[in-house]
């Protein structure tokens, strides 16, 4: 059953060549399938993680190795949540996915060999308009070079108010918080403070560091949406796959 398994999503993945951003072409199930078919399954007959690098059931959520790029890495929730407009992620015992996708980042380092400073490495989550999966997943990689250089300018910010800013042609706001837990957590410190005439489904969210070092220079969580003028449903691209910045430093 094991290798069957191995061999169907091999076969899927290898199809698509590019990551969750093609795997809807064959399953929009695709990563729901693998975490919870085989990962989840894995962990609990063996102990082991299966497909993916990690599997931690208490905490509920797996680590999965994306192929589209040599350091990218997802969190993908063990139980069945849609995404970002779904109203699990605000429930008052929903797990801190954004503080356990950031402990996440140390795979990054290690795909890369090479401890890089937190305003270099990210986590960012799509809009479902802009997304291929229907299970939540964060993206975890480097940041390009200039949107580091972009983002510089909010590092001494006032934690908790938000500041407006042009990034690769669209905008976003940018906060800077101390904690990316409990009620500082990105999705709830979005949701408290939509911009008037949006919803969670049209947003999305990017998290880096806001120094070199989160714990003493804090967090930026940067947020744009569909329905604003020049905004965006997918904050991604301020990502670099290539991790180009592990070359630099």
């Amino acid at each position: 059953m094991r290798l069957a398994l191995y061999t169907f999503f091999s076969v899927v993945l290898a199809a698509t060549g590019s990551g969750c951003a093609t795997l809807a072409a064959a399953d929009p199930n695709a990563l729901w399938h693998i975490v919870d078919g085989q990962c989840v399954m894995s962990m609990q007959s063996s102990g082991t993680p299966g497909f993916c690098t990690r599997v931690d059931l208490k905490a509920h959520y797996a680590i999965l190795k994306d192929i589209n790029g040599a350091s990218q890495y997802l969190l993908i929730p063990t139980e069945r949540v849609m995404g970002i407009e779904s109203p699990q992620i605000l429930a008052d015992d929903a797990p801190p996915y954004w503080s356990e996708a950031w402990g996440a980042r140390t795979y990054v380092q290690k795909a890369v060999r090479q401890d890089l400073g937190d305003e270099q490495l990210g986590l960012e989550i799509n809009s479902p308009y802009r997304r291929s999966q229907s299970q939540l997943h964060i993206h975890i990689d480097c940041m390009r070079n200039d949107v580091i250089e972009k983002l510089a300018r909010h590092r001494g910010n006032t934690p908790g108010k938000w500041h407006w800013d042009t990034i690769d042609g669209n905008r976003y706001r940018v906060m800077r918080v101390t904690s990316i837990e409990g009620a500082d957590d990105p999705f709830r410190v979005v949701a408290r403070e939509l911009p008037k005439g949006t919803t969670m489904a049209s947003q999305t969210i990017l998290v880096t560091g806001a120094g070199a070092s989160a714990a003493s220079d804090g967090w930026l969580i940067v947020n744009s949406s569909l329905d604003l003028d020049d905004g965006s449903g997918s904050a991604e691209p301020l990502m670099d796959h290539a991790c180009k910045v592990a070359r630099k430093s």
